[in-house]
């Protein structure tokens, strides 16, 4: 599958200052990382700032939601467009934190998968059960569901080169991780239902794992063959846990 990809998402964290230090402690420290691509994913506010002290480096940014519309009387949102504009490249779409507080449809999140695509952004698919799901064993159900409303509309092609993040929504920001058989389990289900439909698509797409990764979990996720990095969110704030994980990645 090539290189690892290890994407920082920051969620509603950082000011000024405080992103300041962490961007430059990211460019000192990973500067010299080889067969990782790793990207910072910020609040809207900070894309320029992440653009100025990030263009020119190995790390990428992108941000963590955007518009289903293209353009309009939509206030408060905003557009694919309007994030390229500042040099990103990624866009973390469909997150369950955003489906659950602001009940975002299935139909609606893959409008915005598209959407980023149209405008030169990878979208960062992400896809996970209830823990109540899980235990009644519906976890690939309710996956295979997410990924349906996607291909049902515009077809498994649309996976290739994109990025797809399973994140168990048990795990996020609890410290209760999958275990690596867990996430393996998923990644394989995933690649292989995209597969059944479009085998290339599958091949080039990329699976990370989210949901408490830190440097000690991320030994046992990322050496499993269906797990291409991981989505980091706490220990993204930390600098060395930052580089930790990506090192492993690496």
């Amino acid at each position: 599958m090539g290189k690892k990809l290890v994407v920082a998402n920051w969620k509603m964290h950082g000011n000024m200052a405080e992103n300041k230090r962490l961007l430059q402690a990211y460019i000192n420290q990973l500067s010299s990382l080889k067969n990782t691509d790793v990207v910072v994913c910020v609040p809207y506010p900070y894309l320029a700032q992440a653009q100025s002290m990030l263009q020119n480096t190995n790390i990428a940014w992108g941000a963590q939601n955007l518009s289903k519309d293209a353009v309009g009387a939509h206030t408060g949102e905003v557009s694919a467009a309007m994030i390229k504009d500042f040099g990103a490249s990624y866009v973390i779409i469909g997150h369950s934190e955003r489906a659950t507080a602001y009940c975002e449809s299935d139909e609606n999140i893959a409008t915005k998968f598209v959407q980023a695509q149209a405008h030169g952004l990878t979208p960062i698919l992400c896809v996970g059960e209830t823990l109540i799901e899980r235990e009644a064993g519906v976890m690939q159900m309710v996956v295979g569901k997410q990924l349906d409303t996607i291909i049902s509309t515009y077809g498994a092609a649309v996976f290739a080169k994109s990025v797809v993040s399973y994140e168990p929504i048990w795990a996020i920001g609890t410290g209760l991780a999958a275990s690596s058989d867990q996430a393996q389990s998923m990644h394989e289900f995933i690649r292989g239902k995209v597969a059944m439909l479009d085998k290339e698509a599958a091949a080039s797409m990329k699976i990370l794992y989210g949901g408490s990764v830190n440097p000690q979990n991320a030994v046992q996720l990322f050496v499993m063959q269906d797990i291409d990095g991981g989505l980091v969110g706490k220990c993204s704030l930390n600098a060395q846990e930052f580089e930790q994980i990506c090192r492993v990645a690496a």
